[in-house]
């Protein structure tokens, strides 16, 4: 893919330390591209990690998920986006492992991560951890991914309920991460609705984003402080991307704030349209013509010699014709020709006709 410098989409990205001292360990990464020089589709990426670990290895963790992330999406083609994440999760979670055994002081970091690739207005996730994405959409709200916790599990089990686990002890032991022993599988799991089964719900990549669409990743720093509800009555309430995003941020900070607080905002503008512009090749029709006229140049050059050679030809004597006598014998009977009404049309090949689409116009 190629990287541009605009987005076709609005974005707005916020991060705090939170309110307890520690260092920020959230990392993030949003990219702008198009598919290719002759394809102008244009692709929203958008990464974002929460470091796990002490002595600052969490941010070292949650640094290298996202350069890996960003680069394997920047130097693919855009096209196969589920293997491209898969092979991007392996690829940060061993280079997160390998550094952790290179200091006892990073011993046991890790990080999770939450990618939104949008091409043109099809939405695909993958993520590994307890980052989330929601959707906004009318007036509802919908949690997009899974939190791979101990919580959820027993959740999922009917051991706990969604009220019993946010007091959990074990609210934040995490079972898949960056940086594992063994590589974590990205969840593709995208659920537009709570009780939709995994495979229907792997089915939704893809996802049609709409005209007044909003997204959301963030981590556990705004979900353990800010309920559902309130974020959806905070996006649909502020004027701008820029004022929710730090309407969220200060809202769980005034709730004590125990965590590092990033989120990213995506939304599809009220009357987005989208615009593709796709390059023609137009050299093998400049070929063709070119043969086509060399053709009929020559096709004129043999007609014309033709006739000139027709003018140039000497007065013909006319050869003594034998009399022939004729005997008189019955005429025989001729079966009379079928008459020709038309000449059969010969149907040429037409070239194709190319309606050229519209020119990508770059969005704020």
């Amino acid at each position: 893919m190629i990287r541009i410098a605009r987005a076709h989409l609005n974005v707005e990205v916020q991060t705090h330390a939170g309110m307890t001292g520690k260092n920020n360990e959230d990392r993030y990464g949003v990219a702008s591209f198009v598919l290719d020089k002759d394809d102008r589709m244009p692709v929203l990426l958008a990464v974002l990690s929460d470091g796990i670990g002490g002595h600052r290895a969490g941010e070292v963790a949650a640094e290298l998920a996202v350069n890996h992330m960003m680069q394997a999406v920047a130097h693919s083609d855009g096209l196969h986006i589920r293997r491209t994440i898969e092979q991007a999760v392996t690829e940060a979670s061993d280079a997160i492992a390998a550094h952790s055994a290179t200091n006892p002081n990073l011993k046991g970091m890790g990080a999770t991560c939450a990618t939104a690739w949008i091409v043109g207005d099809k939405l695909h996730t993958g993520y590994v951890g307890d980052s989330r994405i929601y959707l906004m959409r009318g007036g509802r709200i919908q949690q997009l991914t899974v939190d791979h916790t101990w919580v959820q599990e027993a959740i999922d089990k009917g051991v706990l309920t969604p009220e019993m686990a946010r007091e959990h002890p074990n609210v934040h032991v995490i079972r898949r991460y960056l940086g594992s022993p063994a590589p974590p599988e990205p969840d593709f799991r995208l659920k537009l609705f709570n009780d939709e089964g995994d495979q229907h719900a792997e089915n939704n990549q893809g996802l049609q984003l709409l005209p007044g669409d909003t997204l959301l990743l963030c981590t556990d720093g705004l979900t353990d402080l800010v309920w559902n509800d309130e974020i959806l009555e905070i996006v649909r309430s502020k004027a701008s991307l820029k004022e929710a995003a730090r309407a969220l941020i200060e809202l769980a900070n005034s709730r004590g704030g125990h965590d590092n607080i990033t989120v990213i905002l995506i939304s599809v503008p009220s009357d987005f349209k989208l615009a593709v512009g796709k390059r023609v090749n137009w050299l093998p029709w400049i070929i063709g013509g070119v043969v086509g006229t060399v053709l009929l140049v020559a096709l004129a050059a043999v007609l014309t010699l033709s006739l000139l050679r027709w003018n140039a030809d000497p007065t013909l004597t006319p050869t003594p014709i034998a009399t022939v006598t004729r005997t008189a014998t019955p005429s025989p009977t001729l079966t009379p020709l079928p008459t020709i009404t038309g000449a059969p049309t010969l149907s040429l090949p037409v070239a194709p006709t190319y309606t050229p689409w519209p020119t990508n116009t770059a969005r704020p």
